[in-house]
């Protein structure tokens, strides 16, 4: 053998393993970080009703898997004449991005509501079953035991009656209400001057055969009365409710709230005091926003937000 062969072919030898040894590292490597979504606001909300109203980003991969930080599959439930897209453009992202497996629907849709644009027209009743069918759905693909339902509006309070009368109770865990329509609204005095001036009978009989949860989101409606007449909530889920006094959609503001032990209520302004945000800017309010994610995560007791980006005041 010649002087520096054996060297040679044992080098050969070396970096053809170290380029295994590479190929293998690469191969089992962890796959990289998703870029974060970005996260959109009101203009972006408009633009999904227009073009984009059954989907909305972050939500529906049904190939996520919970993790032991985040065990729970969040499921957003959009409010009445809005839709997953225009409901969600904010949150939805934002949860995909913190790490948590996020699902939302369209319920409630008619030939009124334009190819489900403008949903939540439906029987609250019917449009509960669908929040059923979808949470077993959700379940049974994640492999996890319960969701953390969020919602807006109606998205809010008619959880109540798939967790109080459709066996929810033991599929959830939480359910956050942002203005939620839980004991009814006025809707600014309107429903009031309705039945002054005996125009709201002939409009509720309308309603009921085209949009009844307009009718059934009514104080003092037979639906209303039905839903909460033995209390305000059940044992083993845990309820947080975020209003707004700016509120012009539920009326009395109050009205969102809930009464219980496993009941927390926050209102906006108590945190940022001159934050003027309505009912449906609380979708797109930074202060809103961070209250949904320490209730869904940490749980800080008195947390309290940080008061910049303040959603509209509509």
């Amino acid at each position: 053998m010649k002087p520096g062969r054996g060297f040679g072919l044992g080098r050969r030898r070396l970096v053809a393993a170290l380029g295994v040894a590479a190929a293998l590292a690469i191969a089992t490597a962890a796959p990289p970080a998703q870029a974060e979504l970005p996260v959109g606001g009101l203009n972006e909300a408009i633009s999904a009703t227009m073009f984009s109203p059954k989907q909305v980003p972050g939500a529906n991969d049904w190939n996520c898997k919970p993790t032991a930080v985040h065990p729970r599959p969040v499921v957003l439930v959009h409010g009445t004449f809005e839709n997953m897209g225009f409901n969600w453009a904010t949150l939805s992202p934002m949860l995909k991005n913190a790490g948590y497996c996020v699902f939302a629907l369209n319920y409630g849709y008619n030939l009124l509501s334009l190819d489900q644009r403008f949903s939540g027209l439906d029987d609250i009743a019917k449009s509960a079953d669908q929040l059923r069918a979808f949470v077993d759905r959700v379940l049974a693909v994640t492999g996890a035991t319960k969701v953390d339902i969020v919602g807006h509006s109606q998205g809010g309070m008619m959880p109540n009656y798939y967790i109080k009368r459709l066996g929810g109770a033991s599929k959830v865990n939480m359910l956050v209400g942002l203005a939620p329509s839980n004991h009814g609204t006025t809707l600014s005095g309107i429903q009031t001057l309705g039945k002054q001036l005996g125009l709201l009978t002939g409009f509720n009989t309308l309603a009921m055969l085209a949009a009844p949860s307009l009718v059934q989101q009514q104080v003092g409606s037979s639906f209303q009365n039905a839903l909460f007449a033995d209390g305000d909530t059940v044992p083993g889920v845990k309820y947080v409710v975020i209003a707004t006094k700016k509120d012009l959609i539920v009326t009395p503001y109050t009205n969102a709230f809930l009464s219980g032990s496993n009941v927390r209520n926050i209102t906006i302004q108590d945190q940022c005091p001159t934050n003027n945000v309505g009912h449906i800017g609380l979708n797109y309010d930074s202060p809103t926003m961070q209250n949904v994610l320490n209730v869904l995560g940490p749980n800080v007791p008195n947390f309290r937000a940080v008061c910049t980006n303040f959603g509209p005041p509509i």
